[in-house]
C-alpha cells in the first residue's frame, strides 16, 4: 500500500492536466486568429479562367483559439462558412503574408465570379462534393431541345461542358477560333435553306472547323460526310475535287440532310443522332426499343456510345461557342472572316499560275479551295469556278490574259510500249483510268499502239494525297484477301452439300 500511494497521488495530480490538452495541440496557436491557415474542403479546383468559385461556396475550416479549445467539453473543429470579402477587408492585410494562397481563388478585394463561369466538375469531383446547381440548366438550350427534365441528359451535358472547358480548353480553344472564318457564310446558307441557324456548330464537334479532318471511317470535311451520303446530297467526289472539303457547298449539303432527317423524325435531337449513327440505324433502335425520344434510347444498347454522347456534346458546343466567356474562354485571336470573288475558268489552270495570277501564295488559294486535290482545276468540266482573294480580282483577270492558254496547264507525256493499254499506263504510273481519259479528252474505247504519246500527270506537281493513300491500303488489303482464297482447296457445289448432310445408316434386310 505505501508503494500505490504515491503512484495514485501522481494521477489525481496528472489527470486534469491530460483533460485540458486539446487533440489538436499540434497547430501552432501563438499567435492571432487572422494567422490561423485555412483549409478548402472541396476535393479539387478546376483550373482556368473559369475555375474562381464564389466565396460562400467555398467551405473554409479554421482551427479554434487556445482559450477557446480550454473551455470546450470535446476536442472538435468547428466548420464555418467562409467571412464575406467586404466584410474582411480589414482582416486582408494581416492575412495576407501567413495564409496560403489558393490556387485560381479570385485575389482579395476582387469581386467573387458568377456561378455561371464555374466551369463543370469532372466525374470524380462531382462524387466528392455535388454541385448545387447544373451549369448547363443556367444555359438555353439550342434548337429548343427539351432535356432540364432528364437527369441523365444534364449529367451528360455538364460532362461535356467540363470536357470542352477543362480538359480540352486549349484545342476547343483553337477550334473556335477557326470558327470565326466560316460561321457567317455558313449562316447565311443554313437560313437559306430554311434551317436552324444554330446548327452551325455542329462542325465543331464534327471536325473542329477543319475542312481537311479525315475519320477511321473515311468520313471527310467539317461536315463528316462519307461519300455514298455526299453524292447523295449533290457533291462531286473524284480523282480531281472532294467537295465534301468545301466549306460552303458541304454546308448546303448538310442543311438538306438534316432538314430531310427532321421531317423523318420530327425532333432535332433524333435528327441529330441519325446524323451520326444513319437514319436506318436510329429508326431500328426505336422500333427495338419502343423509346419515344432520343433520351429514352441512352437507357438501351441499341446505339453505340459515341450516339450516346453526340447530342450532349453538341449541346455542351453550341453552349459555349455562343457565349465562350462565360464558360472562362477570354482573348481568343478569332480568324477573319472568308473574303474571297468566284472567277469561272473555262479552261483548266495550275493552281500556282493561279496563285502568280492573283499575285498571292499558292497556301492561300488552295485555302479558299479546300476541295481541289490535284494541281490544277480539274480538265473533265467545261468550267470551274474558283475563289480568289477580293483584292486580287482585277490584277488576276489581267495577268491571266497575258499567258496563253496552253501554258496555263501541266502535264507529262508518256510514249507507250508494246502490249500496254489504258489500263496497264494506268497502273503503271499509279493513276486511275480516267484521269489519263481526262487528261486527254479520250472517249475510254481507244486502243493504244506502241510510239502513242498521251498526256499524264506531272511528277514535279503530282503527289498523293491521304484518299490516295487509304485507297491503296484499301486495294492491297483486298488484293491479298483474294490470294488467300485462291490457294485455299476448291470443293465443287455437290462436294459441298455431300459435306453438309449427315450419313444415315441403314438396316439391311
Amino acid at each position: 500500500m505505501v508503494k500505490i500511494r504515491p503512484i495514485l497521488i501522481c494521477c489525481v495530480v496528472l489527470l486534469p492536466l491530460i483533460m485540458a490538452v486539446p487533440s489538436f495541440a499540434s497547430v501552432d496557436t501563438s499567435g492571432s486568429p487572422e494567422h490561423q491557415p485555412v483549409v478548402l474542403l472541396s476535393a479539387k479546383q478546376p483550373d482556368g479562367a473559369g475555375a474562381g468559385h464564389p466565396a460562400s461556396d467555398l467551405g473554409i475550416r479554421q482551427v479554434p483559439e487556445a482559450s477557446e479549445a480550454k473551455h470546450a467539453e470535446k476536442a472538435v473543429p468547428v466548420i464555418r462558412q467562409a467571412p464575406d470579402r467586404e466584410s474582411s477587408a480589414e482582416a486582408g492585410t494581416a492575412r495576407s503574408e501567413s495564409v496560403p494562397v489558393i490556387k485560381n481563388a479570385p485575389p482579395a478585394g476582387e469581386a467573387a465570379q458568377p456561378a455561371a463561369l464555374v466551369a463543370a466538375p469532372s466525374p470524380s469531383d462531382s462524387e466528392a462534393q455535388p454541385p448545387d446547381e447544373s451549369v448547363s440548366s443556367r444555359t438555353p438550350a439550342p434548337l429548343g431541345i427539351p432535356y432540364e427534365s432528364e437527369a441523365h441528359a444534364v449529367r451528360a451535358i455538364d460532362r461535356n461542358i467540363y470536357l470542352f472547358s477543362e480538359r480540352m480548353k486549349q484545342r476547343f480553344g483553337m477550334w473556335l477560333e477557326r470558327s470565326a472564318k466560316y460561321v457567317d457564310i455558313m449562316k447565311g446558307i443554313l437560313k437559306e435553306k430554311s434551317v436552324p441557324e444554330e446548327l452551325v456548330f455542329l462542325p465543331i464537334v464534327e471536325s473542329g472547323f477543319n475542312p481537311h479532318a479525315y475519320s477511321h471511317a473515311r468520313a471527310v470535311g467539317p461536315w463528316q460526310f462519307i461519300e455514298g451520303t455526299a453524292k447523295r446530297y449533290g457533291l462531286v467526289v473524284d480523282w480531281w475535287r472532294d467537295e465534301r472539303k468545301d466549306p460552303l457547298k458541304s454546308t448546303r449539303a448538310a442543311a438538306l440532310y438534316l432538314r430531310d432527317l427532321y421531317k423523318m423524325f420530327g425532333s432535332w435531337n433524333l435528327a441529330l443522332a441519325a446524323y451520326n449513327a444513319g437514319e436506318g440505324r436510329i429508326s431500328k433502335a426505336l422500333r427495338r426499343s419502343d423509346a419515344d425520344s432520343y433520351w429514352d434510347l441512352l437507357h438501351t444498347k441499341q446505339i453505340r456510345p459515341e450516339t450516346k454522347e453526340y447530342v450532349p456534346r453538341y449541346i455542351a458546343a453550341t453552349m459555349i461557342a455562343q457565349e465562350p466567356e462565360k464558360f472562362g474562354f477570354r482573348n481568343l485571336e478569332y480568324h477573319e472572316p472568308m473574303d474571297y470573288v468566284e472567277v469561272t475558268l473555262h479552261h483548266p489552270v495550275d493552281l500556282d499560275i493561279i496563285a502568280q495570277c492573283a499575285e498571292v501564295d499558292v497556301k492561300e488559294i488552295r485555302d479558299l479551295n479546300p476541295e481541289l486535290r490535284r494541281w490544277s482545276t480539274p480538265p473533265n468540266v467545261s468550267s470551274y469556278t474558283i475563289r480568289i482573294p477580293s483584292e486580287s480580282s482585277e490584277v488576276f483577270r489581267e495577268n491571266l490574259e497575258e499567258i496563253p492558254v496552253k501554258e496555263r496547264f501541266s502535264y507529262d507525256k508518256y510514249t507507250v510500249r508494246k502490249k500496254e493499254n489504258l489500263k496497264t499506263v494506268a497502273k503503271k504510273l499509279n493513276v486511275p483510268v480516267s484521269t489519263i481519259i481526262a487528261l486527254n479528252n479520250f472517249s475510254g474505247l481507244e486502243a493504244l499502239k506502241a510510239g502513242d504519246t498521251i498526256k499524264v500527270p506531272p511528277k514535279d506537281k503530282f503527289h498523293a494525297d491521304l484518299d490516295d493513300r487509304m485507297s491503296a491500303k484499301k486495294a492491297q488489303k483486298v488484293a491479298a484477301k483474294k490470294k488467300r482464297s485462291s490457294k485455299e482447296p476448291k470443293t465443287s457445289k455437290a462436294g459441298k452439300k455431300s459435306k453438309g448432310k449427315k450419313k444415315v445408316k441403314t438396316k439391311k434386310a
